[in-house]
């Protein structure tokens, strides 16, 4: 079943974009339209499209990144199985992490949920919060 939510970045570098998610997260390019510098990417069911700015269509009225970082308040959260694949991945591509793994628990409700998780920024300063869920919700 395809998401129902799949954002698409803005990035200024679709091949950099496309090898930092796919050989380094592990996504799969599902499709790719190289003449228009665009990727749909998929990892464990989380979906998320680049797009080279200038290539294609391109949203330049005002709604362009211009300037490093992109995304600017916002983080995109990736369940995954486990964490840990990935930030070995990042480490042996010294690609520091925007902040330190942490296990967190927040609450739901009268539940507390936990979460082992991390955020990374991308070639273009998007934001991913990658977790893995921590046992079973308590409260």
């Amino acid at each position: 079943m395809p998401s129902l939510v799949v954002p698409e970045f803005a990035v200024t570098d679709w091949l950099k974009s496309r090898n930092f998610y796919c050989e380094i997260l592990g996504f799969k390019c599902l499709y790719e339209r190289p003449e228009d510098g665009f990727c749909y990417l998929s990892l464990n069911g989380a979906e998320i499209m680049i797009d080279q700015i200038g290539e294609g269509r391109t949203f330049d009225d005002g709604h362009l990144p211009v300037k490093y970082p992109f995304g600017q308040g916002l983080n995109v959260q990736i369940q995954v199985d486990e964490i840990k694949p990935l930030t070995d991945a990042l480490a042996d591509a010294n690609i520091p992490l925007y902040l330190a793994v942490e296990d967190k628990w927040y609450r739901k409700d009268v539940l507390e949920v936990g979460h082992r998780q991390f955020v990374v920024a991308d070639p273009d300063g998007y934001l991913l919060r990658f977790f893995q869920v921590l046992g079973p919700e308590v409260g």
